[in-house]
């Protein structure tokens, strides 16, 4: 599959193929639709063929096969569009992610990422919606200060730093374990290679972690972020949970 979602996280519209059919909708190998995993939503929006005939797109998964994005388009109860039933494979047309949802998405990732270097401990879960996410992490009996995680976490948003990707082997992320802070959920494989996303530079690190999802450019474009509720979930299990409090322009 060629996730046009994180080498182009900013793109909005894209010409895209239909490489199958499915009782729910379509299947695709090149997207800008992210499939759901990871602990990040599935992108929403619409497809338009080139008649012009709009098709909403309501949830974004991964195929039977994995190597697919499916574009679920049948309602809650299981009806495909009319429009989306004459569609057949190597069918083209442009998709339309829901840029304001995604753009949420993106930057409550970046947040949680910080707030994993923020509370230095092994994260057990975590969960993005709109506008809000949590991180379980696996904490020793502890009192933590919602205004002081607050803090340090709009600190490090303030600095603006750079959020980049670059790639490894397998096998060099097998010589790293350190790397995978997730216990939960592990680092995504498959092709030979994992993903890496980076907070900062080469000599100022903030943070760096295998990962799929999508993020924003830069830790500024977070905005606003609160940790808002500090949950004990277990004897060692702390969820904390963030919100983002701005609404960019999109």
């Amino acid at each position: 599959m060629e996730p046009l979602y994180q080498s182009q996280p900013y793109l909005r519209s894209a010409e895209m193929v239909v490489a199958g059919l499915h009782d729910e909708g379509i299947l695709v190998e090149r997207t800008i639709f992210y499939p759901q995993g990871g602990g990040q939503p599935g992108d929403s929006g619409a497809i338009e063929v080139p008649d012009g005939t709009v098709i909403p797109v309501r949830v974004t998964r991964y195929g039977p096969d994995r190597q697919t994005a499916l574009l679920v388009m049948a309602d809650e109860g299981g009806a495909l569009p009319a429009a989306a039933q004459t569609l057949k494979a190597g069918d083209i047309f442009t998709g339309h992610i829901d840029w304001r949802q995604r753009y949420s998405f993106m930057r409550v990732h970046t947040a949680l990422h910080l707030l994993s270097v923020v509370i230095p401990y092994p994260v057990t879960g975590g969960q993005i919606s709109d506008g809000e996410g949590r991180l379980d992490f696996d904490l020793p009996e502890a009192q933590l200060d919602k205004d002081a995680l607050s803090a340090t976490l709009q600190e490090l948003v303030d600095a603006d730093h750079a959020v980049t990707e670059s790639w490894i082997s397998d096998a060099e992320l097998d010589a790293q374990p350190a790397l995978v802070k997730t216990m939960s959920v592990k680092p995504p494989r498959g092709s030979g290679r994992v993903r890496l996303v980076r907070i900062g530079s080469d000599t100022t690190q903030i943070d760096l972690q295998p990962c799929g999802g999508t993020h924003a450019e830069t830790t500024r474009e977070i905005g606003r972020v609160a940790v808002t509720k500090v949950e004990k979930k277990g004897r060692q299990n702390r969820r904390v949970r963030i919100k983002l409090l701005d609404e960019p322009a999109v």
